[in-house]
Protein backbone atom coordinates (compact mmCIF):
# COMPACT_ATOMS: atom_id res chain seq x y z
CA UNK A 1 0.00 0.00 0.00
CA UNK A 2 1.87 3.51 -0.98
CA UNK A 3 2.52 5.81 2.18
CA UNK A 4 0.16 8.45 2.76
CA UNK A 5 1.16 11.73 3.40
CA UNK A 6 1.43 12.79 7.18
CA UNK A 7 1.86 9.42 8.18
CA UNK A 8 4.60 8.71 11.11
CA UNK A 9 7.68 7.56 9.47
CA UNK A 10 6.12 7.97 5.94
CA UNK A 11 6.02 10.34 2.72
CA UNK A 12 3.98 10.57 -0.13
CA UNK A 13 5.38 9.12 -3.42
CA UNK A 14 7.66 11.41 -5.67
CA UNK A 15 5.38 12.51 -8.41
CA UNK A 16 7.59 10.97 -10.95
CA UNK A 17 7.24 7.57 -9.53
CA UNK A 18 5.36 5.40 -11.85
CA UNK A 19 2.65 3.58 -9.73
CA UNK A 20 -1.11 3.73 -11.52
CA UNK A 21 -1.84 1.05 -13.52
CA UNK A 22 -3.91 2.16 -16.61
CA UNK A 23 -7.42 2.10 -15.41
CA UNK A 24 -6.33 3.82 -12.59
CA UNK A 25 -4.96 6.80 -14.30
CA UNK A 26 -7.88 6.44 -16.99
CA UNK A 27 -10.54 6.81 -14.19
CA UNK A 28 -8.42 9.70 -12.44
CA UNK A 29 -8.08 11.25 -15.54
CA UNK A 30 -11.29 10.96 -16.89
CA UNK A 31 -10.14 9.16 -20.41
CA UNK A 32 -10.72 6.07 -21.48
CA UNK A 33 -7.99 3.61 -20.79
CA UNK A 34 -7.72 3.00 -24.85
CA UNK A 35 -7.14 7.34 -25.39
CA UNK A 36 -4.29 6.38 -22.56
CA UNK A 37 -2.73 3.83 -25.05
CA UNK A 38 -3.64 6.30 -28.32
CA UNK A 39 -1.83 9.07 -26.69
CA UNK A 40 1.24 6.67 -26.00
CA UNK A 41 1.33 5.68 -29.55
CA UNK A 42 1.21 9.55 -30.97
CA UNK A 43 4.28 10.35 -28.68
CA UNK A 44 2.40 12.91 -26.27
CA UNK A 45 3.14 10.23 -23.38
CA UNK A 46 5.75 7.68 -21.67
CA UNK A 47 4.41 5.92 -18.58
CA UNK A 48 6.56 3.87 -17.31
CA UNK A 49 6.79 -0.20 -18.39
CA UNK A 50 6.70 -3.71 -16.04
CA UNK A 51 8.96 -5.86 -16.16
CA UNK A 52 5.92 -8.03 -17.81
CA UNK A 53 5.37 -4.84 -19.86
CA UNK A 54 2.42 -3.18 -18.04
CA UNK A 55 1.65 0.48 -18.02
CA UNK A 56 2.79 2.44 -15.10
CA UNK A 57 1.52 6.22 -14.61
CA UNK A 58 3.19 8.65 -12.07
CA UNK A 59 1.33 11.83 -10.92
CA UNK A 60 3.38 13.41 -13.54
CA UNK A 61 2.09 11.73 -16.17
CA UNK A 62 -1.91 12.00 -15.25
CA UNK A 63 -1.05 15.88 -14.71
CA UNK A 64 0.30 15.71 -18.73
CA UNK A 65 -2.50 13.98 -19.68
CA UNK A 66 -5.32 16.05 -17.46
CA UNK A 67 -3.53 19.01 -19.95
CA UNK A 68 -4.25 17.40 -23.05
CA UNK A 69 -7.74 16.32 -22.23
CA UNK A 70 -8.18 19.95 -21.77
CA UNK A 71 -6.44 21.06 -24.80
CA UNK A 72 -8.50 19.12 -26.66
CA UNK A 73 -11.68 19.61 -25.41
CA UNK A 74 -11.22 23.53 -26.23
CA UNK A 75 -11.05 22.83 -29.69
CA UNK A 76 -7.03 22.17 -30.20
CA UNK A 77 -5.77 19.43 -32.68
CA UNK A 78 -3.54 16.86 -31.41
CA UNK A 79 -0.69 18.18 -33.75
CA UNK A 80 -1.66 21.43 -32.14
CA UNK A 81 -1.15 20.10 -28.44
CA UNK A 82 1.85 18.23 -29.71
CA UNK A 83 3.39 21.89 -30.49
CA UNK A 84 1.97 23.75 -27.14
CA UNK A 85 3.80 20.66 -25.24
CA UNK A 86 7.22 20.88 -27.15
CA UNK A 87 6.94 24.41 -26.75
CA UNK A 88 6.24 24.54 -22.54
CA UNK A 89 8.98 21.98 -22.47
CA UNK A 90 11.45 24.59 -23.81
CA UNK A 91 10.24 27.70 -21.73
CA UNK A 92 10.82 25.30 -18.96
CA UNK A 93 13.93 24.60 -20.13
CA UNK A 94 15.03 27.62 -21.18
CA UNK A 95 13.69 29.41 -17.58
CA UNK A 96 15.80 26.00 -16.14
CA UNK A 97 18.97 27.70 -18.02
CA UNK A 98 18.05 31.02 -17.13
CA UNK A 99 18.08 30.43 -13.21
CA UNK A 100 21.90 29.10 -14.10
CA UNK A 101 23.01 31.93 -15.53
CA UNK A 102 21.82 34.59 -12.65
CA UNK A 103 23.49 32.42 -10.37
CA UNK A 104 26.99 32.69 -12.70
CA UNK A 105 26.72 36.07 -12.92
CA UNK A 106 26.11 36.96 -9.13
CA UNK A 107 29.08 34.55 -8.34
CA UNK A 108 31.54 36.34 -11.05
CA UNK A 109 29.82 39.70 -9.30
CA UNK A 110 30.92 38.56 -6.16
CA UNK A 111 34.07 37.30 -7.15
CA UNK A 112 34.69 40.70 -9.30
CA UNK A 113 33.80 42.45 -5.93
CA UNK A 114 36.20 40.36 -3.38
CA UNK A 115 38.85 41.11 -6.25
CA UNK A 116 38.59 44.82 -6.40
CA UNK A 117 38.53 44.66 -2.70
CA UNK A 118 41.90 42.87 -2.75
CA UNK A 119 43.04 45.39 -5.04
CA UNK A 120 42.44 48.12 -3.04
CA UNK A 121 43.66 46.88 -0.07
CA UNK A 122 46.74 46.16 -1.37
CA UNK A 123 46.64 42.49 -1.48
CA UNK A 124 49.92 40.51 -3.46
CA UNK A 125 47.42 38.41 -4.78
CA UNK A 126 45.86 41.04 -6.57
CA UNK A 127 48.47 42.41 -8.63
CA UNK A 128 47.23 39.00 -11.34
CA UNK A 129 44.08 40.34 -11.36
CA UNK A 130 43.47 42.92 -14.56
CA UNK A 131 42.01 46.62 -13.61
CA UNK A 132 38.49 46.66 -12.96
CA UNK A 133 36.49 49.67 -12.58
CA UNK A 134 33.37 49.36 -10.24
CA UNK A 135 29.87 49.62 -12.43
CA UNK A 136 28.29 52.32 -12.76
CA UNK A 137 24.59 52.02 -11.77
CA UNK A 138 22.48 51.12 -15.10
CA UNK A 139 25.88 49.50 -16.83
CA UNK A 140 26.18 46.02 -17.31
CA UNK A 141 29.25 43.56 -16.57
CA UNK A 142 29.93 41.06 -19.50
CA UNK A 143 32.15 38.23 -18.91
CA UNK A 144 33.20 35.66 -21.62
CA UNK A 145 33.30 32.44 -20.60
CA UNK A 146 35.64 29.67 -22.44
CA UNK A 147 33.65 27.32 -24.30
CA UNK A 148 32.75 23.79 -22.42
Amino acid sequence: MPARPGEAGQRAPDPGQAVYVISVAAELTGLHPQTLRTYERMGLITPGRTGGGGRRYSHRDLELLRTIADLTSSGIGIEGVRRILELEHQVDALSARNEELLAELATTRELLRDALAARRAGAAAASRVPAIRPPEPGQSVVVWRRGR
